[in-house]
């Protein structure tokens, strides 16, 4: 069978990927070939809202609103410094409003996101990817990977069961120009001798099982709800709810307490849920359905993302620790983007080398990025091992020389210029103002403002060079400008390139915000002009944490006063201090 793009694996990277080459250059063919059946479980329920922007367009979301999933306004933890329960909103500075289902990937739906049961949200993409034109099979493997110096060659498959390929004739094999690993194992890594990167000390393991009949720990509208995630003295339950009577409860725990325990992990899984109040007031009238399942090793990232004619994706490419729901993120953005890449390539109008590049690059840093804020989620707790030390190495991974207390405060500040989604001020999906208010809830400390604590402030473009980076939309990779100095690095599109322009002309806060204001006011960032002026402080605090901007202090004009909590932003001028 010979095919223009071959896909291992028909998971959510695996299906995103195959519809989003069909919808941008319909004429492919692409085959999926996946080794199970279609309904199966599968781990990874919580979603983050930037996967709805994808399931957009890819042209899925209303069949997944439509399959009736929670939806998910954010989370409830107990973690941190102290005992209580607080609350993370996907809808900053607004209420959750009630409305009739299935609605429409608009408003506040945007905003927010679904908690999925894997074996229907799974299916629904697949099936999807179907309905866009790829040749899907299921219960079909691959056998063997054929390789000539750093190209695949083919593939030879298998069927699972008796007439999986009953279509396929003797020759078994599959030829095409590119191929992709989204099989969330070691197929492409394993042929081609790659190593993984661990960037972290963390070594967790992870038991779950689905409840029927548990309680829900908030309802809100038709459908609302919020994952709860709750700390023990010695691991973390998660407590999702992925349907209406389901829901999916796991347990976190170091490998070094299950050796010293001298437990199972289904023992533990046992006495973390009896242990934890309110999980075990939610699953007192529940029963479990007994699928108790196990991973562990979680965090790490391929050595290599991309070669000649192939692609990792997905799990094959990079995994972060379950803490911030980021899976499902990873693996579709991920197949987003080694989609949009094949399309460039086959286009023949972009350097293949840079576009390659790129990819690794990106996904690296976006998977690294997420280890590195999950790092600072553990550290931060005092039921686990102390690692600040290792918060060192991170920072020198990301080009600053801290000291193990600096690089903790930095852990969850830096690297905000140089999202996956250029001209915006973000962090592992997060915005700065919701890390900084989480850094609050974490430590005694607690976290602080670069332009709050100045008010004057100039551009630093000292020995950054200038580089072209990806920006990957509507099926195309557009290669734009960036100062790069190190490993820090700045896009100059959107919120960035805004600001260069106003910094290059004006250096004190109170004329820098009301030039900010007026272009917000004229729709450029957006509809709401006061959420652009926010994401627009937000960036200029980002660029003066990593050093584009040098802050200074002049005690005759106004400050700035920036604060953050769940109802949103409050930002006035005050005096100076005498």
């Amino acid at each position: 069978m010979k095919f223009d793009v071959a896909i291992a694996g028909g998971g959510p990277a695996g299906a995103t990927l195959g519809c989003l080459l069909k919808k941008y250059d319909p004429t492919l063919s692409v085959v999926i070939l996946e080794r199970e059946r279609f309904p199966r479980d599968h781990v990874g329920e919580s979603q983050l809202p930037a996967v709805c922007e994808i399931l957009d367009e890819m042209g899925a979301w209303d069949k997944v609103e439509a399959a009736d999933f929670p939806i998910k306004i954010g989370a409830t933890y107990r973690w941190g410094i102290t005992d209580d329960l607080w609350d993370f909103n996907f809808l900053l500075g607004a209420q959750f409003v009630d409305e009739q289902r299935p609605g429409k990937f608009e408003g506040q739906r945007k905003a927010t996101a679904f908690q999925v049961d894997r074996s229907i949200y799974d299916k629904i993409l697949l099936d999807h990817a179907t309905e866009m034109g790829c040749k899907v099979y299921e219960e079909v493997s691959v056998s063997e990977v054929s390789v000539s110096g750093d190209r695949i060659t083919g593939f030879k498959v298998s069927p699972e069961v008796d007439g999986a390929l009953a279509d396929w004739g003797d020759d078994r094999s599959v030829d095409a120009d590119y191929f992709c690993d989204c099989t969330g194992g070691t197929l492409f890594r394993r042929v081609f001798g790659i190593d993984m990167t661990c960037p972290t000390s963390l070594r967790n393991v992870a038991v779950w099982d689905y409840w029927q009949n548990a309680e829900w720990a908030v309802n809100i509208g038709v459908g609302g709800t919020r994952i709860q995630v709750m700390s023990l003295g010695w691991g973390w339950l998660w407590f999702i709810p992925v349907g209406k009577t389901r829901t999916s409860i796991g347990l976190v725990t170091p490998t070094e307490y299950l050796k010293q325990s001298g437990k199972k992990l289904e023992e533990l899984y046992e006495i973390a849920v009896k242990a934890e109040p309110l999980i075990a007031k939610l699953t007192a009238n529940a029963q479990r359905e007994d699928r108790v399942t196990t991973t562990r090793d979680w965090s790490f990232y391929s050595d290599r993302f991309s070669g000649e004619n192939w692609f990792l994706a997905g799990d094959s490419a990079g995994f972060a620790d379950p803490i911030l729901s980021a899976g499902l993120t990873l693996a579709q953005s991920g197949a987003r983007r080694a989609a949009f890449t094949i399309l460039e390539l086959r286009k023949g109008e972009k350097n293949p080398e840079w576009l390659h590049r790129e990819y690794d690059n990106t996904y690296r840093f976006q998977v690294g990025h997420h280890i590195r804020f999950a790092d600072y989620w553990y550290s931060a707790n005092a039921v686990f091992t102390d690692l600040r030390e290792n918060c060192s190495k991170i920072a020198a991974d990301a080009g600053l020389n801290l000291d193990p207390h600096e690089a903790f405060r930095w852990l969850s500040t830096g690297g905000f210029a140089r999202d996956v989604t250029p001209g915006v001020a973000r962090a592992a999906t997060w915005n700065l103002g919701s890390v900084k208010h989480t850094i609050d809830r974490f430590s005694d400390g607690g976290s602080s403002w670069g332009i709050t604590a100045n008010n004057v402030f100039h551009l630093n473009f000292t020995e950054a060079e200038k580089e072209y980076v990806s920006f990957y939309d509507q099926g195309m990779v557009t290669p734009i400008r960036a100062l790069v100095r190190g490993k820090v690095q700045l896009p100059l599109m959107g919120l960035f390139e805004m600001l260069v322009e106003v910094l290059g002309r004006y250096h004190n806060m109170r004329e820098i915000a009301d030039v900010v204001w007026s272009i917000c006011q004229k729709g450029v960032f957006g509809d709401d002009p006061t959420a652009a002026f926010a994401s627009s402080i937000e960036a200029l605090e980002a660029m003066v944490t990593d050093g584009w901007v040098t802050a200074s202090r002049n005690e005759s004009q106004p400050f700035l006063s920036v604060q953050y909590a769940e109802e949103g932003y409050k930002m006035e001028f005050v005096e100076a201090k005498s």
